[in-house]
């Protein structure tokens, strides 16, 4: 899958397009590289009613590089799109046809890919026609939310490209952070566009990688020194609690408008979708305009100089030398040591303001392990990702009780604005009183997982 995005013709590059590209070109100067020229033929797979299956196009192209000794590279290319609601199964139909015709699937991922490098590398292109078949996604269609989660690298992706920069040997406990961080960087870097297209889930992801770099800083100083990561960290603190305005909203408009979803019609008194979407998109529509004005800024920017120097000369402590078995998992027991100190305090305190506060305090505390645990599963194996889960869970637990304490607030602003404008806030004091039901459960759950969480043979796995 790909997006295509499109702007009017223009001598210049437009303002919007050239947004998409700012966090990797900061404050270069954009030119011209390469012209494409592609003259375009149509055709209309039908069924035997006349109704449209899939547009085939028939492109030939041409590619004149406009930068060094400007080398020329022609091509022919097929490119198949389902019509809207389309079976799938009709592209391996269509493509076995062309397969038989001659026409092989093309490596390129686009027409400019393949420009840039035919015409760097200045060689005679052989006359062949790509195919590349797929479901139609112009605009802005497309698989959004799996590209957006590829850009932040789940765990396992993460583990997989630490893998790949720290290649067959073991390396050292800073051979490995650094790669991690690098991870972080990549998808700090790739994700700005998805945020700047309000892609789904491109701002939570974006966060995640703000907060996995800056955990990671805190979690690994007797790798990183920290009077250089401290600096860095702080501008990390502020971009993820910026990225936070929107994203808060959007959770908790989720949160809310599926609980409204589940109540009884009969228990539905007044205007209360209509209050809650006005309420929504009035705050939505403000933190997304503070959202983009961050990105475009020049603190952002500095930011993103500031950790692509930090990584090009890193701030390596003597332990960094140290064999990954020793340093890492030190370090994760040290996080961990951090978090039950906090969950115990928790557990300690009656319900209440109190509590709420200091499972929250512990929740922080648990992602920092969690973090810790799947910065180090590459190179420590099953017993960091085992660990890395049961973080996890106890995060799980903990954030839904933030959530619910974080929509209690929320509800009763909405009912005294209801009461405030004549109509019932009964509705409202009920899903009050979900959330209250809600966060009890989670403080019952929680001695289970942590018992889970905290047992010593976790721990021992590790090792160090």
């Amino acid at each position: 899958m790909r997006d295509e995005i499109h702007a009017p013709l223009s001598d210049d590059v437009p303002r919007s397009l050239l947004a998409l590209v700012r966090s990797r070109v900061r404050g270069a100067e954009l030119i011209p590289v390469v012209r494409l020229l592609s003259a375009r033929e149509l055709r209309h797979l039908v069924d035997a009613r006349g109704a449209l299956l899939a547009e085939v196009s028939i492109d030939g192209v041409r590619a004149e590089r406009l930068t060094g000794d400007a080398a020329t590279a022609e091509w022919s290319e097929v490119e198949v799109e389902l019509a809207d609601d389309g079976d799938p199964a009709l592209l391996d139909k269509v493509e076995k046809k062309l397969k038989k015709a001659g026409v092989r699937r093309s490596a390129a991922a686009s027409k400019l890919s393949r420009a840039l490098a035919e015409t760097e590398l200045q060689q005679s292109v052989p006359q062949e026609i790509p195919a590349r078949t797929g479901k139609g996604n112009k605009g802005n269609k497309g698989n959004k939310t799996a590209k957006a989660d590829e850009k932040a690298g789940k765990s396992q992706a993460v583990a997989q490209a630490v893998k790949e920069a720290v290649g067959d040997g073991e390396g050292t406990a800073g051979d490995h952070i650094l790669a991690y961080l690098r991870t972080q960087r990549d998808a700090l870097v790739a994700l700005d566009s998805d945020v700047r297209r309000d892609l789904p889930d491109s701002v939570h992801q974006m966060r995640v990688a703000t907060r996995r770099m800056r955990s990671a800083f805190k979690s690994f100083r007797k790798i990183l020194d920290r009077t250089v990561t401290d600096p860095v960290g702080d501008e990390l603190k502020w971009l993820a609690g910026e990225l936070g305005v929107d994203r808060d909203q959007e959770v908790l408009t989720e949160r809310l408008t599926s609980h409204i979803a589940a109540v009884p019609r009969t228990l539905l008194l007044g205007p209360v979708r209509g209050r809650l979407r006005i309420w929504s998109v009035a705050r939505r529509s403000g933190s997304r305009r503070r959202t983009v004005a961050v990105l475009d800024g020049k603190r952002y920017l500095a930011l993103l100089e500031s950790v692509d120097a930090l990584l090009a000369d890193p701030p390596l402590r003597p332990a960094a030398a140290a064999p990954v078995a020793k340093a890492l998992p030190k370090a994760m027991l040290k996080d961990y040591g951090r978090l039950a100190t906090r969950v115990e305090h928790a557990l300690e305190l009656a319900p209440g303001e109190q509590r709420d506060v200091a499972m929250h305090e512990a929740r922080k505390a648990a992602k920092r392990a969690r973090y810790a645990g799947e910065a180090a599963t590459p190179a420590l194996g099953k017993p960091a990702k085992r660990f890395a889960k049961r973080m996890k869970a106890v995060q799980g637990v903990l954030g839904d009780h933030q959530d619910s304490v974080v929509a209690r607030d929320a509800l009763r602003h909405l009912a005294i604005q209801a009461h405030a404008a004549g109509e019932t806030a009964f509705t409202w004091g009920l899903l009050y009183g979900e959330e209250e039901a809600a966060a009890a459960d989670r403080e019952r759950e929680l001695p289970e997982v942590w018992a889970k969480a905290s047992k010593g043979k976790l721990r021992a796995a590790l090792g160090g």
